[in-house]
């Protein structure tokens, strides 16, 4: 009995022993809070923003439906009132967000005013002693047009606190929606003896066909977002040039009643610039323990 306790008990000792000599492979941790940061280098974000713009023409060539004789033709040039009409605009923006850079789609409703004016001047020729015998002439054109933009544009943004300013260029491609355009036309008839001073009823037409049903263009500008709980809220100024003729060059004189007061269209490039105001809601976290401000961290 006492040779088998002991036997029992050398072996007991040598199973703890080899216990002892097994260690246990440590786990690898998860790093929640370094997975999170990973996780919040990428994201999208869906916004909506809208604001108003103005407008100015580039004329690449200037055309009339009258050509004078007996004087310069630019004695009658249009003069273009560039940047002094509003228009306004909506955007709906998709942007996917990558450690401080943002790659953008933009579909964009544009609705641009732009016009001109020139002057007219007939004199009696078979009598030049009789000077006040003349006839003068005002014409304001106003052309409003809007457009479905396509821009895709890259962005580069750097966080300070709740503020992170931002800078964007891009290319955009647009399709015309709708056109039309009013002229006013008043005048100083000195024939009669006196100034007798007159304005005829506006004439409005659809323009639609005076216009090329697509233009390409370049677009650049900054902005600023504030970062408030998920949601971010930003105001930008963007400036759009056309890189290619806005104009219909087979429906220039395509208008009877516009070819009828001597009007008709030029080849030009458009530009805009617009201040938008709006808010952008994260695809990837909705919940309250995401904050906007965490995506640099």
């Amino acid at each position: 009995m006492k040779n088998f306790c002991c036997l029992l008990l050398c072996l007991l000792l040598a199973t703890a022993g080899l216990a002892q000599s097994r260690k246990t492979p440590k786990l690898p941790k998860f790093n929640k809070n370094k997975e999170k940061n990973v996780f919040l280098k990428k994201q999208w974000w869906l916004a909506f923003k809208a604001g108003p713009n103005l407008s100015g023409a580039k004329v690449i060539r200037s055309y009339s439906a009258i050509s004078p004789t007996n004087y310069e033709p630019t004695v009658i040039a249009k003069k273009y009132r560039n940047y002094k009409d509003l228009g306004a605009q909506a955007t709906l923006e998709a942007t996917f967000y990558f450690t401080g850079l943002s790659l953008s789609l933009q579909p964009t409703y544009r609705h641009n005013r732009f016009g001109y004016t020139n002057n007219y001047s007939w004199t009696d020729s078979e009598n030049p002693e009789n000077a006040n015998n003349r006839l003068e002439l005002k014409y304001v054109q106003q052309q409003k047009v809007e457009y479905f933009d396509l821009p895709i544009l890259a962005k580069y943004e750097k966080m300070y606190n709740k503020i992170s300013p931002y800078i964007q260029a891009g290319i955009y491609t647009s399709f015309l929606i709708n056109a039309n355009k009013s002229v006013d036309v008043s005048g100083v008839d000195y024939a009669s003896g006196g100034e007798n001073q007159f304005k005829n009823e506006r004439i409005i037409v659809g323009a639609s066909d005076l216009f090329a049903k697509k233009h390409w263009g370049l677009l650049g500008g900054a902005g600023i977002y504030l970062n408030q709980g998920n949601v971010r809220f930003n105001l930008d100024i963007m400036y759009k040039q056309s890189m290619s003729n806005i104009a219909s060059t087979k429906n220039r004189f395509g208008s009877d009643r516009l070819s009828g007061v001597g009007d008709t269209m030029d080849d030009m490039k458009l530009s805009s610039v617009s201040i938008t105001a709006g808010c952008l809601f994260p695809l990837r976290f909705l919940g309250r323990n995401f904050r906007s401000t965490d995506i640099n961290k």
